[in-house]
């Protein structure tokens, strides 16, 4: 069975055989496989790290950057396309397989650009994966809720500093398009220890446990679940349940813009 709502995109579900749609063809084995064409905007570290996963992962991959020297990052025998030029002209786009992508990533060092990018390649091409890199996350809170998945270097590194030298805040590790809906992470309070995760916890007003992490092993099933030290809960709580959350962990604060309505990515 063949799917796909682009050209670039291959689909092929059960026997081995040929799956083909547009410009790419590839014998599959017995199991479910996706290739795609991607078409990655700036080869700098992020870039060229993202466009060698891309083929690693048996992707084809088109790359764009105005300064030929970036391709010097990727292999010499790397077999995807480099294309020196600027990815928000189109004449450059169709070169490095906009009219077939599945999928764009705009990672240069400029927000305007990768916005710009952005923009086009939803909007001109209608692809349908498409991620920003964002430097100021005030930015990217407007062009989430226009619908385009950014993704802030600054507020990723705050979190990470912050989810290593103060373990005892709750840090958001993802929100939705929307910023109404967190997980988070927290260390289960000490008063937990040996007994059942609390019903507030697990069935509270914004705020659902969904699963424990215990000694490098992740769980779902909590329901039972009898706390140990070290145990890392990792919570769902919806925009406006932060009073909630206060009472349940007495002196939390939730990390990355979550109590101001900011998105925290």
């Amino acid at each position: 069975m063949l799917v796909g709502r682009k050209p670039g995109l291959l689909i092929q579900v059960g026997d081995a055989g040929w799956a083909s749609r547009g410009e790419l063809c590839r014998r599959v084995r017995a199991c479910s496989i996706v290739v795609m064409h991607v078409v990655v905007i700036g080869c700098g570290r992020v870039g060229s790290g993202l466009a060698l996963e891309f083929t690693r992962a048996g992707h084809s991959v088109g790359v764009i950057d105005k300064a030929p020297r970036a391709f010097r990052r990727l292999p010499a025998d790397w077999p995807g396309q480099r294309v020196v030029g600027f990815g928000f002209d189109r004449d450059h786009l169709e070169e490095a397989g906009a009219t077939h992508a599945a999928g764009l990533a705009a990672v240069t060092s400029g927000d305007n650009s990768n916005i710009l990018c952005a923009r086009i390649a939803r909007e001109t091409y209608e692809i349908p994966n498409v991620v920003a890199r964002i430097y100021d996350p005030r930015r990217a809170e407007i062009f989430q809720r226009l619908g385009i998945p950014t993704v802030p270097t600054v507020a990723w590194t705050i979190d990470h500093v912050l989810r290593r030298m103060i373990p005892e805040r709750a840090i958001t590790e993802w929100s939705d398009s929307t910023g109404g809906l967190h997980l988070i992470e927290r260390q289960l309070p000490t008063e937990w220890q040996g007994r059942r995760l609390p019903p507030a916890a697990l069935r509270g007003s914004g705020i659902r446990v969904v699963a424990v992490t215990r000694a490098g092993t992740s769980t779902v099933e909590v329901d039972e679940l009898v706390g140990q030290e070290g145990d890392v809960l990792h919570l769902i709580v919806t925009q406006g349940a932060e009073s909630s959350l206060g009472a349940l962990f007495p002196g939390v604060s939730v990390v990355s813009g979550f109590s101001d309505g900011g998105d925290p990515r």
